[in-house]
This record gives C-alpha cells, sequence and structure tokens, in this order.
C-alpha cells in the first residue's frame, strides 16, 4: 500500500515535472515567437522608415535642385542686369566722347578759319608793303626831280628845297597812313564782332540755369488758429519780444493755419522762420524759451551759411578760398538783387567767365574764381559803407585773393577802366546773367512805369526830339532834332542824360545812352 501510494507519488511528481517541462517548452516557443513577430515588425518599420528616409532624401533633393536652378536664374538675372548697366554707362561714355569729338573737329574747323584769315591778313599786309615800298621809290624819284625842278625855278638851296619836300611827302604819308588804319579797323571790328557774339551764345547755352523769384515773406505753418493767440501772448507779448529779438515783423490776420514771417534781410527771416516753427512744434512759448531758441538757430543759420559757401565754392570748382570768403559767399545764399539769388547768380557767372576764358584760350580755372568772387561785396554793403564793388575788392584784398581777382570784383560795372581781360569777361558774363529773361523779377505796372520815366526824362532836354526805351529798359534811343543841336551839342546832352538818369532812377545793371543826329537835304529835280 506505501509501495503503490510512493509509485503514485513518483509517477505524480514525474507528470508535474514533465508538465512543468512542457510548460517551459512552450514558454520558450512562444518567446521566439513574440521575438520573432517583433523582429519582423522592426524590420518592416526599418524598411519603411528607410523607404520614408529615402523619398524625403528626393523631395529634398528636388527641392534643392529646384532652388539653385532659382538661384542660378536669379543670378543670371544680376549679372545680365549689371551687363545692361555697363552696357548703359559705356553707350553714355560713347555719346559723351562723340559730343567731345564733335566740339574738336568745330574748334579744329575755327582754328582752320582763323589760319585762313590769318593767312588771307598777312597775304594783304604783305601787299600793302609792297605797294608802300613801290610807292616810296617813286617818290624817291619824283623828290629827286622835284629837287632839281625847284632847284632851277625857284632858286633854293638842297636845305630849303629838302624841307618843303619833307613836308609835302608827310602829308601825303599820313593821309595814307589814316586811311590804311582805318581800313584795318574796320576789317577787325567786323571779324572780331561776330566771333565774340559767337561766343557769348556757345558760353550761355553751354550753362543754362533756373532761377525762380525770392520773395520777402515766408510762412510758417501752425496746427489751429489757437496757436495764434499763444503766439501772441499775454497783452503782446510774446509776439513783442519775438519781433524784437530777431528782428523781423510777424503778421498774424485771418488766414487759416498759417503765420507770416516778413523781413527784408533773408538770414534774420531764415532765422524767425526756424525758430517760430520749433517755438509751435515745442509748445513752450514765453520771451526766456524765444530768447533761447532763437540763439540756438542763429548758431544752426551759421553753420548752414558755411555748408553753402563751401558747396558753391565745390560747384564751380574754385578751391583754396580762405575760411573768412567762404563764410561771406554763403551769405549771398540769404541775398537777393532785384529777387535774383545773388549765390545762384554768382556761380551762373563763375561758368560763364570760366567758359568765356577757355574759348580765348585763357585761365579757366582763374576766370571761375573771379567770376564766383565779383559780387562776394554784396554779402557786407549793410555793414560797410561804399558799393559793393569797392567792397568786395577791400574784402578779397585783404584775404589774400589774386590781383585779377581782385581787379575783377572792383571793375565789374565798369566803374574803373579794365586794364585786365579777365575783368571785361567777368562784366559781360554778369551782364548776360542779370539781363537774360527770367533771371530778375519785375511786375508789368513797375516795367512799363520804368520804360516811361526813361523816355520822359530824356525828352525833357533841349534839342531832343524823340527818345525809344528799348531792350527793356537796358538802352534808350534819342532823337536828336538837327536844328537846334550840332555834333558837340548833341555829345553833351547824352552825357547829361546818362547822369539823369544816374542820379533820378534805381535800375539794375546799366543803361546805354545812344544819341542819334542825322542831317538830310532834298533837292527837287524839275
Amino acid at each position: 500500500m506505501e509501495g503503490s501510494l510512493l509509485l503514485l507519488g513518483a509517477m505524480s511528481e514525474a507528470a508535474a515535472f514533465g508538465l512543468a517541462a512542457v510548460a517551459a517548452l512552450a514558454m520558450l516557443g512562444a518567446v521566439k515567437f513574440i521575438d520573432y513577430l517583433r523582429r519582423r515588425d522592426v524590420e518592416k518599420l526599418a524598411k519603411l522608415t528607410e523607404d520614408n528616409a529615402k523619398e524625403k532624401a528626393e523631395a529634398i533633393l528636388k527641392e534643392a535642385r529646384i532652388e539653385a536652378k532659382e538661384m542660378a536664374l536669379q543670378e543670371k538675372a544680376k549679372i545680365e542686369e549689371q551687363l545692361s548697366e555697363v552696357r548703359k554707362e559705356l553707350h553714355e561714355r560713347e555719346r559723351t566722347l562723340d559730343k567731345a569729338d564733335d566740339n574738336l573737329q568745330q574748334r579744329s574747323e575755327q582754328l582752320q578759319k582763323q589760319e585762313k584769315m590769318v593767312e588771307s591778313n598777312q597775304r594783304k599786309l604783305a601787299e600793302k608793303l609792297e605797294d608802300a615800298t613801290r610807292r616810296q621809290a617813286e617818290l624817291d624819284d619824283l623828290l629827286d626831280v622835284q629837287r632839281q625842278t625847284l632847284h632851277q625855278l625857284s632858286g633854293l638851296n638842297s636845305e630849303e628845297a629838302k624841307e618843303l619836300l619833307l613836308k609835302k611827302l608827310d602829308t601825303e604819308l599820313s593821309h595814307e597812313q589814316g586811311l590804311l588804319i582805318k581800313k584795318r579797323e574796320q576789317a577787325i571790328a567786323e571779324a572780331v564782332e561776330p566771333k565774340a557774339r559767337e561766343m557769348l551764345i556757345t558760353s550761355l547755352q553751354r550753362f543754362a540755369a533756373a532761377h525762380t523769384a525770392e520773395a520777402t515773406t515766408s510762412t510758417v505753418d501752425i496746427p489751429n488758429d489757437d496757436m495764434k493767440g499763444r503766439i501772441i501772448g499775454r497783452e503782446g507779448r510774446n509776439i513783442r519780444a519775438f519781433e524784437k529779438i530777431t528782428g523781423v515783423d510777424v503778421i498774424i490776420d485771418d488766414t487759416p493755419g498759417v503765420v507770416i514771417v516778413s523781413a527784408f534781410d533773408p538770414v534774420r527771416r531764415e532765422v524767425a522762420r526756424l525758430s517760430l516753427a520749433k517755438l509751435i512744434a515745442d509748445g513752450r512759448i514765453h520771451p526766456s524759451r524765444i530768447e533761447e531758441l532763437v540763439a540756438e538757430t542763429e548758431k544752426e543759420v551759421e553753420k548752414q551759411i558755411v555748408k553753402f559757401g563751401e558747396e558753391a565754392a565745390q560747384e564751380a570748382d574754385v578751391h583754396g578760398l580762405h575760411a573768412k570768403v567762404i563764410h561771406l559767399l554763403g551769405r549771398l545764399r540769404y541775398r537777393t538783387s532785384y529777387s535774383q539769388n545773388v549765390l545762384r547768380h554768382s556761380i551762373e557767372v563763375a561758368f560763364v567767365t570760366g567758359m568765356l576764358a577757355e574759348e580765348m584760350g585763357m585761365d579757366g580755372d582763374l576766370a571761375r574764381r573771379a567770376g564766383l568772387l565779383h559780387d562776394i561785396g554784396k554779402a557786407a554793403d549793410h555793414d560797410t559803407e561804399g558799393g559793393h564793388p569797392k567792397i568786395g575788392a577791400d574784402l578779397l584784398k585783404r584775404y589774400g585773393e589774386n590781383e585779377v581777382v581782385v581787379h575783377a570784383a572792383l571793375g565789374h560795372h565798369d566803374d574803373i577802366r579794365s586794364d585786365m581781360p579777365y575783368t571785361v569777361l567777368c562784366a559781360a558774363a554778369d551782364a548776360c546773367s542779370a539781363s537774360r529773361p527770367g533771371a530778375r523779377r519785375e511786375t508789368l505796372d513797375r516795367y512799363i512805369k520804368r520804360m516811361q520815366e526813361l523816355e520822359s526824362i530824356a525828352t525833357g532836354f533841349d534839342g531832343v526830339s524823340q527818345a525809344f526805351a528799348i531792350q527793356a529798359g537796358r538802352e534808350v534811343r534819342v532823337i536828336a532834332n538837327t536844328n537846334q543841336t550840332t555834333d558837340e551839342s548833341a555829345a553833351k546832352v547824352c552825357r547829361d542824360i546818362a547822369q539823369a538818369f544816374e542820379q533820378q532812377l534805381t535800375y539794375p545793371g546799366e543803361i546805354k545812352v545812344t544819341m542819334i543826329r542825322e542831317s538830310r537835304f532834298t533837292e527837287t529835280a524839275k
């Protein structure tokens, strides 16, 4: 019994052990199967990841290729644009060179014409000299004959006969010399006048500048009409303080949105305009603040004046100016003459004077310097007694300028005898700049009144029959009465009319008075 139980127990243990072994084997198989499934999933995931990576890489590669193509197209467009600019620049340079070539050809043709003219004049002069030599020989023969004849007929000795013949010969030669000189002067005048006119026209065409008339008032915008009351201040203390400090008139009327600043001195007007604009923007308007801002603005305007002077010198290509001269030159930016800005006028005169000098083979740099500084006296004529030519000449001499430049400033209005050619060129350029249409503003009523004043003053003199103001009042043609005047008295009347214009009228530039007197004799053949 016990043996059976033991056998049974052993069999049970063996069965349990077998079941455990089977379970372990099943567990191991299940683990391996699960591991297999996991490996398969991992391989599928790896393959899927690899495929996705390949697709992404291909997409990135495709995008990179597209971007590379776009960048290549952009670079190509930039290069083409640069090439277009280079071609355009080369085309402009080619055009400039063509123009320069044309100018050189024109100058060459002019020089050839002048050379031919000189050769013709030399040939004519040689012919005249040969003719004079031949006549001298004839005169010598004639003198010998006359000497012998006179000695025989008059009984004069040789010295007396020689003196008589020399007097006669001197008279004849003086007459011939006068005719030759007059003829040569006429020929020179006929040749020089068209050349001078051509040079002036060419220079003015090469430099064409636009000017606008300068006004004597400036407007300052205000945000609202309440600001007008703040500008005036309590019992007008603000506006009185502003006008006293700046030296201008502030006009506040019913015009909406603006305040008017009026002054004949452009520098003071500009300081006042800028100061008032700053006060309006700041909002603190009282006498002490006004004084502070005006002082600050004056310093800014002084810096601006120096900047204008340096820019003008640079534009006209004039270097080495004294610092004080540059400051005076900048002040001309705020100076007007008959509404024409004096600084722009000076720059225009500088260019025209330089072009005229270069046309004549003279120093263009020196001519531009003289033209730029010819009106420098107008920057200080309010502070110094005398006319602006003398003031300018004294200032330029004080600051070490060339004698030619000083003389041009002193004589550009023909106040003195022009001994230097640069002064004549500067005066011509100054007259052209001031008298061309649009340079100086003048109302129609004032223009008509000035024409009438010129004609009435001229006709008020004895011996004047008629007077006509022409060329915008720059010349007056006076017709003299032949019965009441002679050539000598007509000349005196002409000078008296010019002096009357100087004493009674104010005008820009100069006025030429031309007196015409002619005699007419009429007979009738029956």
